[in-house]
């Protein structure tokens, strides 16, 4: 098999873990009251880097057979990572990592991997067929410290090698899992140690490329002299050598050793302000394998590596901070201008945006999250207003018989709120629906929010939930409502960049105002004058010109945005069927989002006792079929 031909670009072989890092910033990991989640471990921080620059690339580790096992197999998997040789280890439990930021020097992590599932790894799980399937195998350095993981490590490097793979080496040394420090000392990185410098240059010499800081040299060569260290690891190793030096970027060696770091092939890099420089080397050899991996040469692979990890630092997390290949390319292009890549506008935004965990095609959409019509259908019909939890219970039955009657797998989505609808949205979380939730006080105008701060909503909300706000906007408005309202959209906005929650806009002109689609169009320009780009917009329907008028500014000003959902208003089917008509060939415009239309009078009949549950769920049902229906025969 040739090496352009081969499925896999890179096999990435050694840790992979949970961190958990702390949410406060500043504080002793001791005052630590949140965490948040994230993929880790160097080595899957490198499969998943790589995977984001563009590389097919392939985990080979074992993870627990548990919820922290499946999270790493899943967050891969979303990514395209191959995990056929990610194995579920039925004895052992997924290694974590806690983590903290006190401040640009210090940060403590605790690392838990007794006995744990990635250090299972074993030769007989190295299959030949497998390395051979790649152009290249990652290797980091951990595995190399226990007799186990070394032989499996040293079967896939002959395997490696016999089929003509490209051997890559990231030395990470972590003086804590060769055992040189307290258990609870992760946070050392160098400790000097004869019998780690022998272990190390046992196996050098597999390697086609080697890369390491200074001080991942200097136990690699035995000497805290950077230039003799690097002349110790020349000795019994023809890679090539890639020397990490911080903000000064990095210097590559390929032949005899220079007398100074400087003389050898150096690409500087960028100077940022840190955050956190957990997880930048693992960025760093993610952003080099693209460059090394597509013989772009060594110029290019340094820039891309040291702005990877340039990028990485800025930000909290290791994993979710690593760069895609446009937000790398774009902030390559001027990054001399962007000392504070955390606060720039455009790259966060790129960064949010081609990072989502998945993209939406064609969408059929039923809305239930309405709690102030249901109210006073109850109070119109003398129901008892506790039935309400129970319609909506009632449309979920209904929404799951028409998704499967009608295979709508990858094209079913609701929007459900969290007043009387909480259970509903218990049991739609987790199943790969489109899922939104609204936040807005129903009928308010100027803009309030039902719960109170947006930010202290979005901390309890799962990732997956797209936040809905509902807003009674025109651009004619007095200056008082629209700077109220759009300052009220503005800090939503600013929430979901910082929660990672998706927003979707749904913008109405009330109704005793100007509708015409021109006014719809100077809507949307306005709230992306503020810098607004919600991930979806929902606007009712328009005539073919305003659709194409609507697209063209999209895409001018956000052309990652996912698209326009069609509401309904009440409207009956055959307004709705005339609006659905005029999208017809208008892609911008992925399905309709529809509420009322399918269940208001339903819901009337079996508040009266006219109907029963079954007849309500026959009826709405067919009220959505019907939809769908129209929907797939629009033109």
């Amino acid at each position: 098999m040739s090496r352009e031909n081969k499925p896999l670009d890179v096999i990435c072989l050694g840790r992979v873990a949970v961190d958990l890092y702390s949410q406060q910033v500043g504080a002793r990991l001791e005052d630590a009251a949140t965490f948040a989640k994230y993929l880790g471990g160097s080595s899957g921080n490198v499969a998943y880097g790589t995977a984001r620059q563009g590389l097919k690339s392939s985990m080979l580790a074992r993870v627990g057979n548990e919820h922290m096992g499946r999270f790493l197999r899943e967050e891969l998997e979303r990514l395209g990572v191959d995990t056929s040789h990610l194995i579920t280890d039925p004895q052992r439990l997924t290694a974590l990592v806690i983590l903290g930021l006190k401040d640009q020097d210090t940060f403590p992590l605790i690392f838990y991997r007794e006995n744990c599932a990635d250090m299972a790894i074993r030769a007989s799980d190295i299959d030949e067929d497998y390395i051979a399937s790649s152009r290249g195998l990652a290797i980091t350095g951990t595995h190399l410290s226990h007799p186990d993981t070394r032989e499996a490590v040293l079967t896939a490097l002959e395997y490696g090698g016999k089929h003509g793979l490209r051997r890559m080496l990231d030395i990470d040394y972590r003086p804590v899992l060769w055992g040189l420090t307290d258990l609870g000392d992760g946070e050392t990185r160098f400790v000097a140690s004869d019998a780690v410098t022998r272990s190390l240059q046992e196996v050098l010499h597999y390697f086609e490329l080697i890369v390491g800081t200074e001080e991942e040299f200097h136990i690699a060569g035995g000497s805290t002299d950077t230039v003799e260290a690097l002349r110790a690891v020349r000795k019994v190793t023809k890679a090539a050598l890639v020397c990490k030096r911080g903000p000064l970027g990095c210097s590559v060696f390929e032949g005899e050793i220079p007398d100074t770091l400087d003389e050898g092939i150096t690409v500087y890099g960028v100077r940022v302000d840190v955050l956190n420089v957990l997880g930048a080397g693992d960025a760093f050899m993610s952003g080099l394998l693209r460059g090394y991996m597509n013989d772009e040469g060594w110029e290019k692979a340094c820039a891309y590596a040291n702005a990877c990890g340039a990028l990485v630092v800025s930000r909290h997390g290791c994993a979710p901070a690593m760069p895609s290949k446009e937000e790398l390319d774009d902030y390559l292009s001027r990054a001399e201008s962007v000392p504070r890549p955390d606060l720039d506008e455009r790259l966060n935004h790129l960064h949010r945006v081609t990072t989502r965990d998945r993209s939406w095609g064609e969408l059929n959409i039923i809305a239930y999250d309405h709690r102030i019509q249901l109210v006073e259908l109850a109070q119109e019909t003398g129901a008892d207003q506790a039935i309400i939890p129970r319609i909506k219970k009632l449309l979920l039955k209904a929404t799951e018989e028409v998704a499967e009657e009608q295979n709508l797998k990858g094209k079913v989505g609701v929007f459900v709120d969290g007043t009387y609808g909480q259970d509903v949205l218990n049991a739609v979380t987790g199943r790969g629906w489109w899922v939104a939730r609204p936040i807005e006080m129903p009928g308010s105008r100027p803009l309030r929010l039902e719960h109170g701060n947006i930010g202290s909503q979005l901390i309890d909300w799962p990732l997956e939930q797209i936040v809905k706000c509902l807003v009674f906007y025109h651009p004619d408005d007095s200056e008082a409502m629209r700077l109220d309202q759009e300052a009220t959209v503005r800090e939503v906005y600013q929430a979901c960049c910082k929660s990672g929650h998706e927003l979707l806009l749904e913008v109405i002109i009330p109704a005793d105002m100007d509708r015409a689609d021109e006014n719809y169009l100077r809507i949307l320009k306005r709230f992306y004058n503020l810098g607004i780009k919600p991930d979806w917009w929902k606007l009712p329907p328009l005539k073919p010109a305003g659709w194409d008028a609507v697209t063209d500014l999209v895409n001018e000003r956000d052309p990652h945005c996912h698209g326009v959902l069609i509401l309904g208003l009440d409207a009956p089917m055959e307004v709705l069927q005339a609006g659905f008509n005029q999208a017809a060939g208008k892609d911008m415009v992925k399905g309709f989002a529809v509420g009322r239309t399918n269940w208001v009078e339903p819901s009337r009949q079996l508040m009266l006792g006219k109907i029963d549950e079954q007849e309500f769920i026959n009826q709405v049902k067919a009220n959505y079929t019907k939809l769908i229906t129209m929907w797939n025969q629009r033109g």
